[in-house]
């Protein structure tokens, strides 16, 4: 009996999988890897720390954390948040906007300690350049 090729092929079935991934809250587990490379990043070198000097990890430590505790909290408390990201894109614009509120904040703390550090002569304060700021808005993104 001669059947087709079809016949001794498996049949596949087709199930859908209902998946779904929230981009916006982060997990308190995102979060805290946030923080965590926050810590990294203001107490170990990187471009901050070659421009501006590296922070204590004591300080780091706090320092992260208001910082990602004061970006959370101002997008959580935006109009861009108004029905808990609803869709990927909306989710994704939210969490664009907590990585340059945490790069905006990590800049100014480096630069406030780098300014005491150094109050005689703010004119040699070195600025940052636009690369480096998405270097950094990059490094944080990945985690």
């Amino acid at each position: 009996m001669a059947g087709t090729e079809e016949e001794h092929q498996p049949q596949m079935k087709e199930e859908k999988i209902n998946f779904s991934v929230s981009i916006w809250p982060p997990t308190q587990r995102t979060r805290d890897a946030v923080i965590q490379r926050l810590i990294e990043t203001l107490s170990t070198p990187s471009v901050l720390s070659k421009r501006y000097g590296s922070i204590p990890a004591e300080e780091a430590l706090a320092s992260a954390r208001l910082i990602e505790e004061e970006a959370f909290s101002l997008v959580s408390r935006s109009d861009h948040n108004s029905s808990a990201a609803d869709s990927d894109e909306v989710g994704i614009e939210i969490l664009q906007i907590y990585s340059k509120e945490i790069s905006k904040r990590m800049l100014e703390v480096v630069k406030s300690k780098a300014a005491s550090a150094s109050p005689s002569d703010n004119s040699q304060t070195p600025h940052i350049t636009s690369e480096e700021i998405s270097s950094l808005e990059s490094e944080s993104s990945q985690t």
